[in-house]
């Protein structure tokens, strides 16, 4: 499978299942759709050259064309171009691996101190009522983890909400109980936090610059947008709460092993303006996603959003390529990819791993497949006290996979979002095994924008 397109001066040519990506001049990008079809109709040799010829006369020299047309065979021979799909033969096994639980996502707090308008929490509620996790039911959990993780040493927690710090000293009492179960069963955690900052001191702060891996700082951008969105139950804003404890965890992390993660809405399709925002206030780690809601919601993103989206990424793109060429760049998490090397075949097929590799524990002890089922009881799969009882719900998840999804077959990003969100698919089609359609074409021109940035750089060094 091939993919082309045109981004900011560039012709890029992806090779889906190898990964190879190339960037080339008009002739090279005429020729290589041309080859195709005549490989799709079993021409080769001299018929494959005659048809390319017949196929270009009309727009490049001959000797121009068959150049290109030697360049392009030459790098089908190298397996760089028009490869096979070596991956689905794969799955088969992959299915019938072992389950291994290595990631929990323990809802410490069902509970939250501000009122933003798109939560799917609902607050912090989960569809349910309000509640903080116990010491005990974490520590459950933690034991669950070390006790399903099979020969893995290294297992993440995450401490999600609702708001985590309004049930702080629980926080600190697992990761201490994290901590020694480490030595005696050779394990080794990661631990992370997502929160809104309002209760941030330096006294927390220090606890998570010791202890925590990664902490995710929750802020939608410019004050007027953010306010909007992320206001205190009592409607006043959040934004200058927040915005001086952000600046100075980031800064006291080194500017490392953070992000501050926010949301774009119907409200704010110019979300490239908040990104730079970000970026201007000092922040280097950034990630502004698109929110995921209902329809009938009037923040909601809607089919007609779509190009102007689409544009956005294409001027942001442009921005943070800028800002990286004047030593002041950041790092946008929806434009980072690696073309070297990336995730393993299996995390490529398979996803998040949500289900199966990676569950949701509730204040109450509950296992659902990840922090977005929470709440809705046909996904509910077990607890801490029982482990997981319902399995039939863990070999669903297995099973999903790009190779599972009509729509992720013939898409050229599916080795890149790896099929989408499970979650996101359940809630817009019933069936984990569909797939978001607004989500998919915006992630597809993420991953467009993503290699436009890798080419350009590879070409300023040289490359």
């Amino acid at each position: 499978m091939i993919h082309q397109y045109k981004n900011n001066g560039y012709n890029i040519v992806l090779d889906v299942n190898s990964g190879s990506v190339h960037v080339v001049d008009d002739v090279v990008y005429d020729v290589i759709p041309a080859v195709e079809e005549a490989l799709c109709t079993s021409r080769e040799g001299k018929e494959l050259e005659e048809t390319v010829l017949s196929a270009l006369k009309d727009q490049y020299e001959e000797a121009d064309i068959r150049e290109a047309l030697l360049e392009v065979l030459e790098l089908k021979d190298a397996g760089l171009l028009y490869t096979e799909d070596i991956y689905e033969k794969y799955i088969t096994d992959f299915k019938g691996r072992q389950t291994v639980v290595k990631a929990l996502c323990l809802h410490i707090a069902h509970d939250c101190n501000l009122a933003c308008r798109y939560c799917f929490a609902e607050e912090g509620e989960y569809h349910g009522r309000r509640a903080l996790m116990s010491y005990e039911v974490g520590k459950k959990a933690l034991d669950f983890l070390v006790a399903n993780s099979g020969n893995r040493v290294n297992l993440e927690v995450d401490f999600f909400g609702g708001e985590p710090l309004m049930n702080w000293q629980v926080v600190k009492d697992l990761v201490a109980y994290g901590r020694s179960l480490e030595k005696p069963n050779n394990k080794k955690f990661r631990f992370t936090l997502t929160t809104n900052g309002i209760l941030l001191n330096d006294e927390i702060m220090d606890f998570l610059n010791q202890e925590m891996s990664n902490v995710v700082l929750s802020i939608d951008g410019r004050k007027e947008i953010n306010d909007l969105m992320r206001p205190h139950r009592g409607g006043q804003g959040s934004y200058d709460t927040i915005v001086p404890k952000f600046k100075k965890l980031a800064e006291s992390r080194n500017q490392m092993n953070y992000y501050v993660r926010g949301t774009f809405t119907h409200n704010n399709l110019d979300f490239a303006e908040d990104v730079k925002h970000l970026a201007d206030l000092g922040f280097e780690q950034i990630s502004v996603e698109p929110v995921v809601a209902a329809p009938e919601e009037s923040y909601a993103i809607t089919e007609e959003d779509i190009p102007a989206i689409l544009e956005e990424y294409d001027e942001l793109a442009r921005e943070l390529l800028k800002r990286k060429k004047e030593g002041r760049g950041v790092n946008f998490f929806h434009f980072m990819i690696d073309l070297k090397g990336g995730p393993c075949v299996a995390k490529r097929l398979s996803g998040c791993g949500s289900g199966t590799e990676y569950l949701a524990v509730t204040p109450w002890g509950d296992f659902y497949p990840c922090h977005q089922f929470v709440g809705h009881e046909e996904f509910l799969m077990g607890n801490v006290d029982e482990g997981i009882t319902r399995t039939d719900i863990r070999d669903e998840f297995k099973t999903c996979n790009v190779y599972a999804k009509d729509k992720c077959r013939k898409c050229f990003a599916k080795f890149y979002c790896s099929g989408g969100c499970a979650a996101n698919s359940y809630n817009f089609h019933g069936s984990i095994n569909d797939a978001y359609d607004i989500g998919c074409e915006l992630q597809r021109k993420r991953i467009e924008c993503a290699i436009m940035i890798k080419a350009a750089l590879a070409e300023e060094e040289g490359e």
